[in-house]
């Protein structure tokens, strides 16, 4: 092997370039027309643009016309499609993982529970879509070909099962080009923990601990750590010894992870197995010692792995996904132009982007992932919390003020955040928003005091002080982005990390972001974007269903259509009681963020 084409992008596909740099190994990047200036591009030895990442003819011939003689998925798009891993080979290429034979089985659920039962490992009651007893609830619907989340949906009483399967079958349909379902029972308050597995072509198969994972949102993981906690020494061994056994029933090759749940009396429950490299593999790179992209080059060329007694693990690594999303609107995924981002230097930081560019909702919302280790939980956690801290991304909304409030519950620190947590009642004091502060205000006024009176004498300091007088500290009123006018005065310092463009002051407290500009007119009112009655397009996407029209009437909660955005399906709901006044959405539109999709104007007193 000597040259790797990365079938991905983003931090992924930095990371992939990185292993191949240091094993000595020649990279070639893909992109779309979107992705040109992207930093996977410029970091790679050769790119070759493609008209898309799922285009399996066009990436295959990508790699031929660059030399190249292998291929890495990475993970997403096209990591765990046997049709792609089978046309690689077919082209005479290294396929970078597990065989497409192994991919096809494992990568459907329901195949790969037969596995499971196979290979003696825990496994959850089935349930035929169509005959789900009465008594069989809480039950869990999700797309035997899925992934992600995605088709993925909890009922709980059966008068929610028919809606339930007809979107997963949507979802799935649309995700994965597969609508075929399963229904399994769902285990309340348990925890995701998952074990690394890994084997080579000589019929090794070793594991490498495990992760926990249970810091959920809709089902997409929010925090990552390694090893799992608050196991007994017992269930540790068996959800390591089921993982090995699951990937030798198979004749595993590569990088793998087989994703169990813990219920709350103990009991453990095969999820399903991921046949490529995870996007948290880093917390177990970091308490192993281990580098698992480079294990995935070497066992492709053949290598053999070191016998099992020679892994082991040390300390404990916690990982936060940084989305661009809003967490106190839904987690709604965001895009737009980022003007600055900030990372902590002394962690380990795996992230898409470094600096100015453009966030697209062509892609997965994910932007970095950031990694910090200890010799204990409470340290790691503590560490990265610190991180989390002087961490922003100036211009697009992201998740990282509320991970570090998930860091530093008390339920965190307890082990007590099972998969659907923050999905419940109990998580909302950490979604509620936060109230912008005198002491950002503050903060935004020094800076710009600062900046505005560079004198390094004491006449000039903008904290006020005047020789044989009073202070007179240096004041400005400042304009949210809502309109709000908020004044201000220039201190000695707050330790808010500040910084300033031509209109006015990014300010970062605690992970949040808050921006304030210099109003052009301090008297001009308060902008209004709509009116209670609008019901506008959170984001850009497709309109999937309208399922109303003017004149009808309609209570609050009503469904009005279904909104698609990044893979998403999002409910537009009537804000009140009322008549359905305008319709401004056809089926399979493509709207802007903020267009009026509804109106509904309120029913009379």
């Amino acid at each position: 092997m000597e040259a790797v084409l990365i079938a991905n992008r983003g931090e992924i596909a930095r990371r992939v370039v990185r292993a191949c740099r240091e094993s000595g190994l020649r990279s070639v990047a893909i992109h779309t027309d979107l992705d040109a200036e992207a930093p996977h591009v410029h970091e790679a030895d050769a790119a070759v643009a493609v008209p898309s990442y799922l285009d399996v003819d066009a990436v295959v011939a990508a790699a031929r016309d660059a030399g190249a003689d292998a291929v890495h998925p990475g993970y997403g798009f096209l990591s765990e499609n046997a049709g792609f891993a089978r046309a690689v080979v077919d082209a005479g290429l290294t396929w970078i993982g597990p065989s497409p034979e192994v991919i096809d089985l494992m990568g459907r659920k329901d195949r790969a529970r037969e596995v499971a039962e196979r290979a003696d490992v825990p496994v959850t009651t089935r349930h035929a879509p169509d005959a789900v007893p009465a008594d069989a609830y809480p039950v869990l619907v999700k797309a035997a070909a899925g992934g992600g989340g995605k088709g993925m949906h909890v009922v709980r009483e059966p008068a929610g099962l028919a809606d339930a399967l007809a979107t997963a079958a949507r979802e799935a349909a649309s995700a994965f080009g597969d609508d075929t379902l399963l229904v399994e029972q769902y285990v309340e308050g348990g925890r995701h923990v998952e074990v690394q597995v890994f084997g080579d072509s000589h019929g090794n198969v070793v594991h490498l601990f495990t992760r926990d994972c249970s810091a959920q949102r809709r089902h997409q993981k929010v925090v990552e750590e390694a090893p799992a906690p608050d196991l007994a020494d017992e269930q540790r061994a068996r959800l390591q010894d089921s993982a090995v056994a699951l990937a030798r029933e198979v004749s595993y090759v590569g990088a793998g992870t087989v994703e169990f749940l813990v219920a709350p009396d103990g009991d453990l429950c095969f999820l399903e197995m991921n046949t490529r490299l995870q996007v948290e593999h880093p917390v177990t790179e970091e308490v192993t010692g281990v580098d698992l992209v480079r294990w995935q080059l070497d066992v492709a060329s053949g290598a053999t792995l070191p016998p099992q007694d020679e892994i082991v693990a040390r300390g404990h690594a916690v990982e936060a996904r940084i989305y661009a999303e809003d967490p106190y609107a839904g987690f709604l995924p965001q895009a737009g132009t980022v003007e600055h981002v900030l990372w902590p230097e002394e962690l380990r930081v795996e992230s898409a982007i470094d600096g100015p560019g453009e966030v697209s909702t062509a892609y997965d919302p994910m932007l970095a992932k950031i990694v910090a280790v200890g010799p204990d939980r409470a340290a790691a956690i503590a560490s990265l919390a610190d991180g989390l801290a002087r961490s922003a991304v100036l211009g697009v909304t992201t998740n990282i003020g509320f991970v570090r409030r998930l860091l530093l519950s008390e339920e965190f620190a307890a082990v007590a955040v099972d998969t659907a947590w923050l999905d419940g009642e109990a998580a909302e004091p950490l979604l509620v928003a936060p109230e912008l502060t005198r002491a950002v205000v503050d903060a935004a006024v020094t800076a710009r005091a600062d900046l505005t009176q560079p004198d390094d004498t004491g006449f000039g300091r903008s904290d006020g002080w005047r020789l044989g007088g009073s202070p007179t500290a240096w004041q400005e009123t400042l304009m949210d982005p809502a309109g709000g006018l908020h004044r201000g005065t220039a201190t000695l310092g707050n330790g808010l990390l500040t910084l300033l463009d031509a209109r006015g002051s990014w300010v970062v407290d605690e992970g949040h972001v808050w921006r304030l500009d210099v109003p052009h007119d301090v008297t001009s009112p308060r902008m209004v974007a709509a009116t209670d009655a609008d019901v506008t397009a959170p984001m850009p996407g497709t309109v999937l269903d309208v399922r109303v029209a003017a004149g009808d009437h309609v209570r609050a909660g009503d469904r009005l259509g279904t909104l698609e955005a990044m893979k998403m399906e999002l409910a537009l709901t009537a804000p009140h009681d009322g008549v359905v006044g305008t319709v401004g959405a056809e089926v399979g539109q493509q709207v802007p963020m903020h267009h009026v999709l509804f109106t509904v104007e309120a029913d009379d007193e």
